[in-house]
């Protein structure tokens, strides 16, 4: 058995250039599958989630999520049994300082501080920078990363020129607070941004989301429920759901992303055996003449059918290794990327390469290799003596 995993060995290395370019072509398509298992099993089986993600729900309009709803549902939602914290939230683009510099585009929402901190209890932060966002209404707050970015320091003056809205917002940063998402993100009194708009501005009364925090999690759905009900009839009806499902529902404008990811897992599962299925037989037609020396000196049809395949299998493998350690490497970039989107940085900070996914990355490796070496090493383990030695191919 040694003697035959050292044959697999050298053969696997006859060709340095060759073997190099199969198991980087390998490499970068199993990446990429890992990648997609990853992202799937993110979007569609869902991640890890915090205790507070498990009890958090949004409310947005039940037609469309650029369609606002009345920013007096807020008390009716906090009298639904079993929430324990609402605040409203409302997107602020506007431009910070050069807005060509991708270091000054993050997110900013105007929220009701008093409730911030119960409806997102994984947010971190001392009790003196609380009550200074709390007790200012032109305080803002900012995630650790957004201000170790921008170098914000406690009183920093931060200025928000609005563009959708004609208001200059002059903040003052209170404190910064950990994330677990790593998002970047800034949030600020939602009363300063509604007294800034004019008085004829019907936006001032409307918002665009409401973010809750439920008592336990039996009572996340009879929660749900309960607030969709009670908006059912009025002119601003309104969808109750989870964050995860609040993010698919973004993802839901790009079609049918489940069909989406399988017909890339496919076309790269295919392309990768015609890749490999194609160097794994020119390697074979180049040693027809070693192929009847092996055979004149004794090795049996199956004995040689083995090592070809167990060739390709090693050559596989190594690419699939390689794969799935670029695959983390992506996944972190890609995790990094959505911190620009909360809501999306919440549910891309799980993205990761498991144990799992990492394990059918290989298995899928080592299939792709077997299945492609199998039909020229089947045709090589049945030729004659003879005719391989009178091969000159």
């Amino acid at each position: 058995m040694n003697r035959y995993a050292r044959l697999v060995l050298k053969n696997s290395l006859r060709n340095p250039r060759r073997s190099a370019l199969t198991i980087a072509s390998i490499a970068v398509s199993l990446c990429l599958l890992g990648v997609l298992m990853a992202l799937y099993r993110v979007l569609f089986f869902g991640g890890e989630t915090t205790p507070g993600q498990a009890l958090r729900l949004i409310t947005h309009h039940k037609v469309s999520l650029t369609q606002e709803l009345p920013l007096s549902y807020q008390d009716r939602i906090g009298q639904v049994q079993g929430v324990n914290a609402v605040t409203s939230l409302r997107w602020f683009g506007g431009v910070y300082k050069d807005e060509r510099d991708p270091r000054n585009r993050f997110a900013r929402f105007a929220i009701e501080p008093s409730a911030l901190f119960a409806v997102y209890p994984e947010y971190q932060i001392s009790d003196e920078q609380k009550r200074a966002f709390q007790q200012n209404k032109t305080a803002c707050i900012a995630s650790t990363a957004l201000a170790t970015k921008l170098g914000w320091k406690p009183g920093e003056r931060i200025t928000l020129v609005g563009d959708t809205s004609p208001v200059t917002l002059d903040l003052a940063l209170a404190g910064a607070f950990d994330d677990p998402f790593r998002s970047d993100i800034l949030y600020f009194n939602a009363e300063y941004l509604r007294d800034s708009l004019p008085a004829s501005d019907t936006r001032r009364d409307m918002v665009q989301q409401f973010r809750i925090a439920a008592a336990s999690k039996d009572d996340v759905p009879r929660v749900a429920s309960a607030i969709d009900a009670m908006f059912e009839n009025s002119p601003a009806p309104t969808m109750t759901e989870s964050e995860h499902a609040f993010m698919l529902s973004f993802i839901a404008f790009l079609g049918d992303v489940k069909s989406f990811l399988a017909a890339i897992f496919g076309a790269v599962t295919f392309t990768i055996l015609l890749v490999s299925a194609n160097a794994l037989s020119m390697s074979v037609r180049e040693r027809i003449r070693e192929i009847g020396v092996l055979k004149t000196l004794g090795f049996a049809s199956r004995e040689i059918l083995g090592m070809i395949v167990g060739e390709a299998a090693a050559l596989a493998l190594a690419g699939g290794v390689i794969g799935c350690l670029f695959a983390t490497g992506l996944c972190q970039g890609l995790a990094i990327l959505m911190r620009q989107n909360p809501g999306f940085a919440q549910t891309i900070s799980s993205l990761s390469v498991t144990p799992l996914i990492a394990s059918l990355d290989l298995a899928a490796a080592a299939m792709i290799g077997i299945v492609s070496a199998f039909v020229p090493a089947l045709s090589a383990a049945r030729i004659s003596i003879v005719d391989s030695l009178r091969h000159t191919g």
